[in-house]
């Protein structure tokens, strides 16, 4: 893969200008566990842009403890690209959500209220890590049913569903789309997140990847993982990162 060779013998810390978009991170300040203020966040964005991204979806916590709406992010999100503009940053920022399987978001679907997706009504979210919701099923066939695109983020990550490839399978016959953390890679989240990763990649069931950013720490683990040898084997899948 004459790709990859070039960017194994690249000399600065970290190229990622062939994926060109991150689809998962926590880029907005003072709305979740992530970035706290807009000094942070550009810092941040702007090693984005240096290390060859071109559009960052950035997607804040939507759950019980972060109870934030459409209206509170896209606020926030506005207010964050006048200070890109103003720092001279032109990489293309958007955003969605990161929705968690609980009663705050079930309200504001069942409710209809406005949910922030990305590309093609795809809808980003997470569950509890422990055990899987009763309502997985049914939730996945109602976003179906209203049009939206279920994108499970680090479905690495979730003790349930480690080491349990037939229920991975199951719920990608219903239409569930996968979005590995690369950091996984790095060992980010232990080794059992990482060989379910390595599995997955293995499997050819990624759709997605994200960096899941939310500090400069995670940032400099993407180096880290940029040096695992599934590293290119997941660069190798058909990726929506690449055409959406």
């Amino acid at each position: 893969m004459l790709m990859w060779h070039w960017f194994k013998q690249k000399k600065s810390s970290i190229d990622l200008s062939f994926l060109k978009i991150d689809v998962h991170s926590h880029l907005l300040p003072d709305l979740d566990d992530g970035v706290k203020t807009f000094d942070e966040s550009i810092n941040l964005i702007k090693k984005f842009e240096d290390a060859g991204f071109t559009k960052l979806i950035t997607s804040p916590h939507v759950h019980e403890l972060y109870r934030n709406t459409a209206q509170n992010i896209l606020s926030r999100f506005e207010e964050t690209k006048l200070k890109l503009k103003e720092a001279g940053i032109t990489l293309d920022l958007q955003t969605a959500a990161e929705y968690n399987v609980d009663d705050w978001f079930l309200n504001q679907f069942n409710n209809n209220e406005v949910l922030l997706t990305f590309a093609e009504k795809y809808l980003l979210f997470e569950t509890n890590f422990f055990a899987e919701p009763l309502i997985l099923n049914d939730l996945i066939f109602k976003l179906k049913t209203k049009g939206f695109t279920p994108v499970m983020a680090h479905p690495e990550r979730y003790f349930y569903l480690q080491k349990q490839i037939a229920r991975l399978e199951d719920l990608q016959q219903r239409g569930v789309y996968f979005q590995l953390n690369l950091v996984s890679l790095a060992g980010a989240y232990g080794p059992v997140a990482e060989k379910t990763a390595r599995e997955l990649i293995d499997r050819n069931m990624i759709q997605l990847v994200g960096s899941d950013c939310h500090n400069d720490l995670q940032f400099e683990l993407l180096k880290k993982a940029s040096k695992h040898k599934y590293f290119e084997k997941v660069m190798s899948l058909p990726l929506l990162n690449f055409t959406i």
